[in-house]
């Protein structure tokens, strides 16, 4: 899976200090944006509406926010929105699973309903900065630099590996 850059200002709050990133790289200045939050499109779903008002003030706290971001930010609240859904479909019927018209256990629509949710959630959360996930660290980053510049290409986490 493809890794999504970080915003500039992500990569500075979780980073060394001296405006660099958690590898010791140098982070570029980004563009001089307005950073102010976007309105909510007035037709959110409700469970979307709610969603947005919970995520926009961090995110605006930390400045990562700019009026282009609605679309991103709608498509992410209203994600959130179908993912609530189908956990409540699930919920209420108590059973990941159905019989078919043929006596056939099949699971039900609902369960891939919420997996692809959650599988977009995750990728808007990354936008965004919302997951607490710093997988990919010791990979080459995704701005261009080769794994040479990244202290720690090649290191595993768990210590050394033995047969």
């Amino acid at each position: 899976m493809a890794r999504t850059a970080q915003p500039a200002a992500l990569k500075l709050l979780n980073g060394r200090g001296n405006g660099t990133d958690s590898g010791g790289r140098k982070v570029s200045t980004p563009p001089a944006f307005r950073r102010i939050a976007p309105n909510p499109p007035s037709w959110l779903s409700r469970e979307a509406a709610a969603e947005w008002r919970r995520v926009v003030p961090g995110l605006q706290r930390l400045d990562l926010l700019k009026e282009g971001d609605r679309a991103a930010l709608t498509a992410y609240c209203e994600t959130w929105a179908e993912f609530v859904a189908a956990t409540k479909v699930l919920q209420a019927r108590g059973s990941l699973t159905y019989t078919s018209a043929t006596g056939d256990p099949k699971t039900h629509p609902a369960v891939v309903i919420r997996k692809n949710a959650s599988a977009q959630l995750r990728a808007w959360s990354i936008h965004f900065g919302q997951t607490p996930s710093e997988s990919g660290l010791a990979k080459g980053g995704s701005d261009g630099e080769d794994s040479n510049s990244n202290p720690f290409a090649g290191v595993n986490p768990f210590g050394p590996v033995t047969p």
